[in-house]
């Protein structure tokens, strides 16, 4: 069985953390860098209810998307829910790996498995990563539709193949048009509205688009948008993430059990339609 140290650097090659936003806050957070690594678990969110499926699981690892800590703190005490959560996996010796902004510009990366989940053929990223001479890393990915669809059946296809949430999909645009060209970008995408413009694209797939930047968007170009739950554009990469680490583990012969958490850890957990009539 590998140890930690080597499992933190099979990921690292994956997703190297110097290739993360200066802002962010990427690699491990707690583990011991000797003990043996059995069980991965894969999930987006480090909160208490996966931290809790982890030790259900047996897993010696929780490898994130999100930070546990994105900025400084001064406490880890159990009165705070994140430091509830350092206490449990502490405590069963569970390992935390954080790979944030260097999975979503990794190639493949996180808006790779957004395209492959809505069957889109990837083309290029939407933000070429300069560092990159082959032109395939960087942030979202400029994609093609084939075969077209109406906007309406392309926001059908995300509603059945994203997993479920309370939120369901969101669409702007003309439900008739047809669509063929896509970027997509895994999780909050509204401030790479210029370069989904300069893409020339009919659709633009993200999450978390506010009023003002959507309705802008909307009055300066025909682009049609599909806004769906930041959760449900990020967990693709889950089952890609794991599907990679069970390469590398068949490569080196660790005999490692990868899983993927299937819990919504969206913070949605209702949704409501409005009424067709306003009084």
């Amino acid at each position: 069985m590998p140890v930690l140290s080597e499992v933190i650097s099979a990921l690292e090659a994956l997703w190297p953390p110097e290739r993360a936003e200066q802002w962010d806050a990427v690699g491990t957070v707690c583990g011991d860098p000797d003990a043996e690594i059995t069980r991965v678990l894969f999930a987006v969110d480090p909160v208490q209810e996966v931290v809790d499926e982890a030790v259900e699981l047996g897993a010696d690892l929780i490898v994130a998307h999100h930070p546990l800590y994105l900025r400084g703190t001064t406490t880890v005490s159990a009165g705070t829910f994140k430091g509830r959560a350092v206490h449990t996996l502490i405590k069963n010796d569970i390992a935390l790996h954080v790979a944030h902004t260097n999975a979503d510009r990794a190639d493949p990366g996180v808006s790779d498995a957004l395209a492959g989940a809505l069957d889109l053929r990837v083309v290029a990223p939407l933000v070429p990563d300069p560092s990159d001479p082959a032109g395939r890393r960087g942030l979202g990915r400029i994609c093609e539709l084939d075969p077209p669809l109406t906007l309406a059946a392309f926001a059908e296809r995300a509603a059945k193949r994203l997993p479920a949430t309370a939120q369901g999909i969101r669409a702007a645009g003309d439900p008739e048009r047809v669509i063929r060209t896509v970027a997509v970008c895994g999780g909050s995408g509204d401030s790479l509205f210029d370069e989904v413009r300069a893409a020339g694209v009919d659709a633009y797939v993200t999450a978390d688009l506010r009023h003002h930047p959507a309705s802008d968007a909307r009055a300066t170009s025909p682009l049609a948008l599909i806004d769906a739950a930041h959760w449900a554009t990020e967990w693709p990469w889950t089952e890609q993430a794991a599907a990679q680490l069970d390469e590398i583990s068949d490569r080196h012969g660790w005999g490692l059990r990868t899983h993927v958490s299937r819990t919504v850890t969206d913070p949605w957990t209702a949704h409501a339609a409005s009424s067709s009539h306003h009084q």
